[in-house]
């Protein structure tokens, strides 16, 4: 076989060695986009699974959007959300009296949950999808602006 050709087998083969993994490494902390931002900040499906050590995953959003203070919307351990004001490296715990987001726990029942929220300029929606695997729990997330022209 010529240089160039083995070459290209070593790049080939490290590509689909980074490939998988890194998506063994993402597979509790798996989030897919499905927005371009012109309806929500932010929307996708999230995915919490358990992991190595029996604990499910958690995803951390740092939202830093224009016209808006910066936040943090935390997706998981399984279901589990929060809201905080401000952005930082510590972990906040879900039960804080600074979380936004009341209830932080979202009741599943017969394997259907879904849940609304109003805090800090911010709408947050979130409904169960299922899961891929049993040992995954699958949102569905939009994140928009609270809606201001609404009277009640």
């Amino acid at each position: 076989m010529t240089r160039q050709g083995l070459r290209w087998q070593r790049v080939a083969g490290l590509t689909v060695s980074m490939c998988l993994a890194v998506a063994g490494l993402s597979r509790a902390q798996l989030f897919r986009p499905f927005t371009d931002h012109s309806r929500a900040l932010l929307e996708g499906n999230w995915q919490s699974c358990r992991e190595g050590d029996g604990q499910y995953g958690e995803r951390v959003y740092d939202g830093k959007w224009p016209g808006l203070p910066p936040f943090e919307l935390h997706m998981g351990p399984y279901h589990d959300f929060a809201l905080f004001r401000g952005i930082q490296d510590d972990h906040r715990d879900h039960a804080a009296a600074e979380n936004l987001l009341k209830p932080h726990t979202i009741e599943v029942q017969g394997n259907m949950a879904k849940h609304s929220w109003d805090a800090d300029g911010l709408h947050l929606d979130v409904v169960l999808a299922g899961g891929s695997r049993e040992d995954c729990e699958s949102w569905f997330v939009t994140l928009k602006r609270a809606d201001t022209t609404v009277s009640h």
